[in-house]
C-alpha cells in the first residue's frame, strides 16, 4: 500500500512560488476581515430578523464602499509620481483617499452610536448592535489591512 503513495505529488501553491509573500498574506488577512464583517451582520439578521432594520445595514454599505475608495488609490497617485495628466492630479487622489477614510470612521462611528442608542440602552438582545459594531469595525481593519499592508514595489 505504500508503494501506491509515493507516487502521489501534490501541486505547489502558486501563489508562493514568488520569494515574496507580503502582499499575499495582507490580501488573504483583508479579505477575511471583510468576511468576517459581513458575515456578522448576517448571522445577527437571521437570528433576531425583527430586531435589524433596513436602515441599519446603510453602515455596512458605506465601510465597503470605503474600503473600495481607500484601495482604489496609490500611493504614487498620492505623491504624484502616477499622473501624467488628468484634472486633479494628486489633489483629487487625496481629496479621494480622505473622502474614504472619513466614511470609513462615520461607518464605524455609526455603528457604535447605533450599538448603545438601540439595543444596550432597551431591555432587548443586543447581539445585532454588537454585530453591526463588529461589522464595521472588521471592514475597517480589512481596509487598512489592504491598503497599508502591501508593498508596491512589486506591481511593475
Amino acid at each position: 500500500m505504500a508503494n501506491c503513495l509515493e507516487n502521489i505529488q501534490i501541486p505547489t501553491c502558486i501563489w508562493f512560488e514568488n520569494g515574496e509573500k507580503r502582499n499575499v498574506l495582507a490580501s488573504m488577512l483583508a479579505g477575511t476581515l471583510f468576511f468576517l464583517g459581513w458575515w456578522f451582520i448576517i448571522d445577527a439578521h437571521a437570528k433576531y430578523p425583527n430586531y435589524m432594520a433596513g436602515a441599519y445595514h446603510v453602515c455596512g454599505i458605506f465601510g465597503t464602499l470605503s474600503l473600495l475608495m481607500v484601495n482604489s488609490v496609490t500611493n504614487a497617485q498620492i505623491r504624484g509620481d502616477a499622473y501624467n495628466g488628468g484634472c486633479l492630479g494628486p489633489r483629487g487622489a487625496k481629496g479621494w483617499l480622505f473622502i474614504g477614510f472619513m466614511m470609513g470612521f462615520a461607518a464605524v462611528i455609526a455603528a457604535c452610536w447605533i450599538l448603545f442608542a438601540d439595543f444596550v440602552a432597551t431591555d432587548g438582545p443586543q447581539w445585532p448592535g454588537v454585530s453591526l459594531f463588529l461589522q464595521n469595525v472588521f471592514i475597517f481593519l480589512g481596509s487598512l489591512t489592504y491598503k497599508f499592508g502591501r508593498s508596491e514595489e512589486y506591481w511593475s
